[in-house]
């Protein structure tokens, strides 16, 4: 039984200011939003944040991260600068040899920016 991908589901503390970060980071349009709950994109693949009562984000580095994102861009740097500025920060521990820059956006989410190729 194959079964096809339909979101990626981000627990947060506040949908609406997550989501209005990522809208920046994917230029993706909101396709369902309500108090709880905000998609992202009109594809295949949505990108969901939903609301948990006390919800405390991961830290890093940590055992307990479960999954992250990688966004491919076209200048890791410019890019790293541009969602610094957006509110993500920018951990000092950076796996990779310089492969790649770990960030995490303003709930303390872990996601990785790779150079598009």
């Amino acid at each position: 039984m194959p079964a096809q991908l339909s979101a990626i589901v981000i627990d947060c503390a506040d949908p609406a200011k997550l989501s209005a970060f990522y809208r920046e980071v994917t230029g993706w349009k909101v396709g369902y939003a309500d108090d709880d709950f905000v998609y992202l994109g009109e594809g295949p693949v949505q990108l969901a944040f939903q609301r948990v009562p006390g919800y405390v984000g991961p830290g890093w580095p940590d055992d307990a991260k479960h999954a992250h994102l990688d966004l491919q861009v076209p200048d890791v740097e410019k890019a790293a600068g541009e969602l610094v500025a957006l509110g993500a920060t920018r951990p000092d521990f950076q796996p990779g040899d310089g492969k790649w820059v770990v960030l995490a956006d303003p709930e303390g989410h872990v996601f990785c920016l790779t150079p598009a190729e």
